[in-house]
């Protein structure tokens, strides 16, 4: 009953400010906000207030969105864990390859090393190219 009238008021306030709103010729924003004036009468109208308020003061409906909660998080905690074990492999695969597949990723942070030592061999012959492109065109305007 207390979440009806509070509803009710929150319109009558809503539709009093487009009126307001639109008396300053702001008819396009008067027109938005008697829209959300009246959705609060819109949810009494249809029950779904009621039904909301019923639901939060529930105690059977707290342990059912606790119960939710913990779903999420088995659900949650058990992708992360599949994840990190094998990538994008199903869990028979992820079993049966874990090893084989752990040994890749073992080796993987070994390739980037020579990767960024091939790189900081690449980066100043690059780098002197730049700087040449650079002093040419520093010397083209007499700098």
């Amino acid at each position: 009953m207390i979440a009806e009238t509070v509803c009710s008021a929150v319109s009558a306030a809503g539709l009093g400010i487009a009126v307001v709103t639109a008396y300053r010729r702001r008819f396009l924003s008067a027109a938005r906000i008697a829209a959300y004036a009246l959705v609060p009468v819109g949810l009494v109208m249809t029950g779904v207030v009621g039904w909301l308020a019923d639901t939060a003061f529930s105690p059977t409906a707290w342990a059912g969105f606790g119960v939710l909660a913990a779903a999420w998080l088995l659900f949650a905690g058990t992708r992360a864990v599949e994840r990190r074990r094998a990538g994008a492999g199903s869990e028979q695969g992820g079993a049966s390859s874990g090893t084989g597949r752990a040994r890749p990723g073992a080796t993987a942070p070994e390739s980037p090393a020579p990767a960024l030592g091939q790189g900081k061999g690449r980066r100043p012959a690059s780098s002197g190219d730049d700087f040449s492109d650079i002093e040419a065109i520093l010397k083209k305007h007499g700098i």
